[in-house]
């Protein structure tokens, strides 16, 4: 089972259908008080995208304090600013806003995510707020960047199974969001597939 934790956020659902293929997802906000229970149940834990900032992300980093050195983690958009930002990294303006925009990313580094990709893809872009690289953890790599303004596009901690993506793998935008998706699955080890709401 999967825990989706849900930043209130509209494109939780797609993220769900497209996770739901292959494996059982368990979706809950991201201020239930019984998430971290549930969490600790979860083979994984996906961090979805939302409004704000990670300050405004309920009980998520409880979750990733508790849980990061037993269970995979995949922040994506909000989650993965939060993923940055509890490990000491900064979350600042973008050099643009990035508001349905398409970019190339290029693909920095061999690593587990993006298994069976080319060096660049196509990704979709919803965000002001980005990881500064500057600040970002010795414990990661940066495994992705775009290639229109060089801001960080994925992270991968170089110990544990947690990852992070600024764009959206369930948009139709990014053409190799299902296959980024399946790696994570792949990561965690899952092979069912019921949605829990």
């Amino acid at each position: 089972m999967i825990l989706l934790i849900d930043n209130y956020d509209s494109f939780t659902y797609n993220l769900a259908h497209l996770l739901g293929n292959s494996q059982e997802i368990v979706i809950r906000r991201n201020d239930d008080p019984q998430m971290l229970q549930v969490a600790k149940q979860a083979s994984a834990i996906v961090i979805s995208p939302g409004p704000g900032t990670p300050a405004e992300t309920g009980k998520v980093k409880q979750v990733i304090q508790t849980l990061y050195r037993e269970k995979p983690f995949l922040g994506i958009c909000l989650g993965h600013q939060t993923i940055g930002e509890f490990f000491g990294a900064e979350v600042v303006s973008a050099k643009k806003i990035r508001h349905g925009k398409q970019s190339k990313v290029h693909i920095q580094a061999n690593n587990r995510l993006f298994k069976g990709n080319t060096t660049s893809i196509s990704v979709m872009r919803y965000h002001s707020l980005v990881i500064d690289r500057n600040t970002l953890s010795k414990e990661f790599t940066v495994s992705a960047i775009a290639e229109d303004d060089q801001e960080i596009m994925a992270i991968e901690h170089q110990q544990y199974p947690i990852f992070g993506l600024q764009f959206h793998p369930e948009s139709i935008g990014t053409t190799e969001g299902k296959q980024l998706i399946q790696n994570f699955i792949q990561i965690s080890g899952g092979a069912d597939n019921e949605t829990i709401i």
